[in-house]
């Protein structure tokens, strides 16, 4: 493994280091040491290598993440994740707002509390929260799924489209056309997949399902106070 000081490197000479890792060089893993909040850290990765941060992160870390594999031993600011393809993201602390903001794919997991806004636009990335969630977690989410072992704010899956939200505590308030749904066998089975790529140990039968009630797709006068 090798280590990349922040406190004797500046930002761009680690991320264009990280960047610059050719497939199947040996220099596949990499400590990032003292970020001490940096913003925009490990962003824009497109191979299969493994980084680790050892301390709190600031905006945007991992951001467009693609095929690689990020630890941050602290905490994150916002737009964690944000436009992420591929690849897995972990915090073991807790994540501003904005959270996997866009993402398209892969896993994010964020093993304390994520704030507001969580999961907002989301278009196929998996997000699992072992915390609870801020308020519009899920807002306008098109694809992917959103799993909060904890508690969700107000305005869960406002105008949400085709994403699915596992809630397993309270949830202060769903959102525009977002409803609780039926949980099946065959959810119950993917949701215990989830659970268990991303290291968690609760159990799939305690969550519920929301998800969109399809009423605002297209505009409908007999529905226009829900907008």
């Amino acid at each position: 493994m090798i280590d990349l000081d922040l406190s004797q490197l500046n930002l761009r000479s680690v991320n264009e280091r990280l960047q610059a890792t050719l497939p199947g060089a040996n220099e596949q893993s990499y400590r990032v040491l003292h970020p001490n909040g940096c913003h925009a850290l490990a962003v824009g990765l497109t191979q299969p290598i493994e980084v680790k941060v050892e301390g709190h992160v600031g905006f945007y870390c991992a951001g467009m993440n693609q095929a690689a594999s990020v630890e941050v031993a602290g905490h994150a600011g916002p737009g964690l994740a944000e436009n992420m393809m591929s690849g897995e993201v972990r915090i073991s602390g807790n994540a501003s707002q904005s959270a996997g903001a866009s993402g398209h794919g892969g896993l994010l997991v964020v093993e304390g509390d994520a704030a507001s806004r969580c999961g907002i636009s989301m278009k196929g990335i998996d997000i699992v929260v072992g915390g609870s969630i801020g308020h519009f977690g899920a807002f306008m989410a098109q694809s992917g799924r959103l799993v909060v072992c904890g508690d969700a704010g107000a305005g869960l899956g406002d105008s949400i489209y085709e994403a699915t939200v596992f809630v397993r505590g309270e949830v202060e308030g769903l959102g525009a056309d977002c409803v609780e749904k039926e949980m099946t066998p065959d959810h119950l089975k993917a949701l215990a997949a989830l659970l268990g790529q991303a290291g968690m140990d609760a159990k799939a039968a305690s969550f519920r399902r929301y998800g969109s009630a399809r009423k605002l797709y297209n505009f409908d006068i007999d529905h226009a106070g829900a907008y």
